[in-house]
């Protein structure tokens, strides 16, 4: 039975040849070493909230980044007050960045897209936690529609029009007919989409964000004998983050956040699994497919 991580409060998500950091502890550039992400593969993170579990380690990280001689530039997505955090930090250190920081604010008054590439899109949404928190969505771009081989070789179709067949338009032939996109391709997988929801109380309003998700993270800092320390602190049993996974419809739920009160994590992982299936604990260096 795993103890230890009690506190993954970083992750990483791969979508393609991208790279997502979603918050960033005390100690997160060590655990990328160990784990072999290099940084340099990082240009998107996200920071839920101001906590120092979840941002204690984002200026000793980027200022390796710029030591070890970034110059692409890096997307933050956080709190309104993280650009002053590390602008302070760097004026004290008498240290300026190689690389230009392009802060995107969280809102605590609505639920909206932050920011859009074209391998993937982050939405933010409230949370209700002691302070300024926010959870995000993010998907996958739809993919394109994959080529019928049979069709194509049937209709003589040209190789200059595969892009934009595969982007969802029909084919017409010089001799007028209109060949229909859905006979000459083939539905792409559904996008992916990955919900991260760190601080909270049990809270039903964040459901129709994060409706269908492939996988749910849910803090679970609590069995229900501790509910009280739960509503106290603002956090969730793992009861609660498995009903939000079973209210939402989600396809996973991975659990985390956990109080050090507890030695073992199976009497978490068991009172979730009561209510939702399939759940799983969030582990130091374990690896997750989504979708």
């Amino acid at each position: 039975t795993p103890t230890k991580d009690r506190h993954p409060s970083a992750q990483v998500l791969k979508i393609g040849s991208e790279k997502i950091l979603i918050d960033c502890g005390e100690g997160t550039q060590s655990q990328l070493m160990k784990f072999g992400i290099k940084q340099a593969n990082l240009n998107t993170i996200c920071i839920s909230h101001l906590h120092g579990d979840h941002y204690f380690g984002l200026i000793g990280l980027l200022s390796t980044m710029s030591l070890y001689g970034r110059t692409q530039a890096m997307t933050i997505i956080g709190p309104p007050m993280l650009k002053d955090i590390i602008d302070i930090q760097l004026t004290a250190s008498g240290m300026a960045l190689n690389f230009e920081l392009i802060h995107i604010e969280t809102t605590m008054d609505k639920h909206h897209t932050v920011y859009q590439t074209a391998a993937f899109s982050i939405q933010s949404f409230p949370l209700q936690h002691r302070i300024h928190c926010t959870g995000f969505l993010i998907q996958e771009s739809p993919k394109e529609r994959h080529l019928n081989t049979a069709a194509i070789e049937h209709y003589q179709i040209p190789v200059a029009t595969y892009k934009a067949i595969k982007a969802g338009q029909d084919y017409n032939s010089p001799d007028g007919q209109t060949i229909p996109n859905a006979v000459l391709t083939t539905a792409a997988a559904s996008p992916c989409s990955y919900a991260y929801c760190s601080d909270t109380i049990f809270d039903p309003q964040i459901v129709p964000f994060i409706q269908g998700a492939h996988t749910l993270y849910h803090e679970a800092t609590y069995t229900n004998e501790h509910a009280d320390r739960a509503e106290l602190y603002f956090h969730s049993t793992a009861e609660g983050a498995a009903t939000i996974a079973q209210m939402a419809e989600v396809k996973q739920l991975i659990i985390g956040h956990y109080s050090s009160r507890y030695g073992q994590l199976d009497g978490l992982l068991k009172e979730a699994a009561a209510v939702f299936s399939p759940v799983d604990l969030a582990i130091e260096g374990k690896t997750y497919t989504i979708g």
